[in-house]
């Protein structure tokens, strides 16, 4: 498969540029969509592989969850949905939270993020990911402010700063000008990657939905004059110790392995009290000791 066959979008060029790296990827995202959580795996990948050639923007959607949440038979497909997810990717969501524990404002959990990253960019992708684990695995509320807080004392925000800028304009207006990129762009399905070069003159490729491994390591290539070498794969224990929490599914598709192998590695790693498994409804994840 080749980039031709994904849209292309010009978009303005205020829109690029950041770290000094030859490329950017934008990703649109709902922070509830199990979709984009299943996609997880193959982000880390790349961005273990080539993070060095670029950065990655996420976008939060506007297009939250166009089903009423209130309503019970619309609870019942989003379970649907969730536990279809969960057991094709491996990347656990337990669907029952919309029965137990429903997001009743998935607003509020948009601006949080917003409100991470004017922290740093790197603190709203920690914070993402946090909020991410609490929902799909924990079945908590992640519009319950008590759950945004212990998010965010949780990866090392400052917590006070965090609140504050929660009821921030400048959230709020970060937020509406994610929704305006997502308009601008033609966004109109969730998760939607979109890789720009450094040419501002150059439109961007857009690829819409879940594709392999290979399909965006090969955009990559096609975006950059000159030849892209991956990175060396870090020592598993290292990888784990860097994310802190990651599914056997993140782990295969990082390291080209089977689910078998990748627990046959982690119990070792559980003898020499490395990592601790953590139990979910569909799938494992695995706990840095460190």
């Amino acid at each position: 498969m080749n980039h031709e066959e994904f849209e292309s979008k010009s978009v303005s060029p205020h829109c690029h540029g950041s770290e000094n790296k030859p490329l950017e990827i934008y990703m649109f995202i709902d922070p509830l969509c199990p979709e984009c959580w299943s996609l997880e795996p193959i982000i880390k990948k790349l961005s273990v592989e080539y993070g060095r050639y670029f950065s990655l923007k996420h976008v939060i959607s506007g297009k939250l969850n166009a089903l009423n949440r209130g309503k019970r038979q619309n609870y019942d497909q989003l379970v649907e949905q969730w536990e279809k997810t969960a057991s094709r990717s491996g990347m656990s969501c337990d669907g029952s939270v919309w029965y137990e524990n429903p997001v009743l404002s998935p607003q509020l959990a948009s601006i949080a993020i917003k409100a991470a990253e004017l922290q740093g960019r790197k603190a709203g992708i920690r914070f993402l990911r946090k909020l991410q684990e609490k929902l799909f695995l924990e079945k908590k509320n992640v519009s319950d402010f008590d759950v945004l807080k212990e998010c965010a004392s949780q990866i090392g925000l400052d917590v006070v700063e965090f609140v504050t800028d929660i009821h921030s304009e400048s959230a709020a207006k970060a937020f509406q000008c994610d929704v305006k990129i997502t308009a601008e762009m033609d966004v109109e399905e969730i998760p939607t990657m979109v890789f720009f070069n450094e040419n501002i003159e150059d439109e961007g490729i857009k690829v819409t939905g879940q594709y392999s491994f290979d399909v965006y390591e090969q955009i990559l290539k096609e975006m950059v004059p000159y030849r892209l070498e991956p990175s060396p794969l870090p020592d598993i224990e290292l990888f784990i110790k860097h994310y802190k929490l990651v599914a056997t599914s993140e782990i295969a598709v990082v390291y080209n392995m089977t689910e078998q192998e990748v627990n046959k590695e982690m119990k070792k790693l559980q003898l020499k009290q490395v990592v601790e498994q953590v139990p979910a409804k569909h799938g494992s994840f695995w706990k840095s000791l460190d």
